[in-house]
């Protein structure tokens, strides 16, 4: 019995620090600040929607969890200049088609 104690010990201490990098991983920052310098910039809600999506990936497929990163990649020529935009735009309106509540899709409402 008491050679089995250590081995579970030792389970149990890697699952709880696994658990707890994973959750810290995904979260992210509760709001994000987007640079744009032709309209203004973008305040991102970036909890709210990992709150209302629960799906990282409906985002995150076309840029990765990096601060800065969407400016980088349009720099860098990998993301079109209003693709992240477009897909935003994309998501608002078949939300709003469907009588559910969402976010803006007019330029000043997220373009400060």
């Amino acid at each position: 019995m008491k050679k089995m104690i250590f081995p579970i010990l030792i389970l149990f201490v890697f699952l709880i620090n696994h658990t707890a990098f994973s959750a810290e991983e995904t979260v992210g920052r509760p709001v994000l600040k987007i640079a744009d310098g032709e309209k203004g910039d973008v305040t991102f809600p970036h909890e709210k929607h990992q709150q209302t999506l629960k799906d990282c990936t409906l985002c995150h497929s076309l840029f990765p969890k990096k601060p800065g990163v969407v400016r980088e990649m349009i720099t860098d020529g990998k993301l079109k200049r209003k693709q992240v935009m477009n897909h935003c735009l994309a998501c608002h309106k078949a939300k709003k088609k469907e009588g559910l509540k969402t976010g803006p899709t007019s330029c000043s409402k997220c373009h400060n």
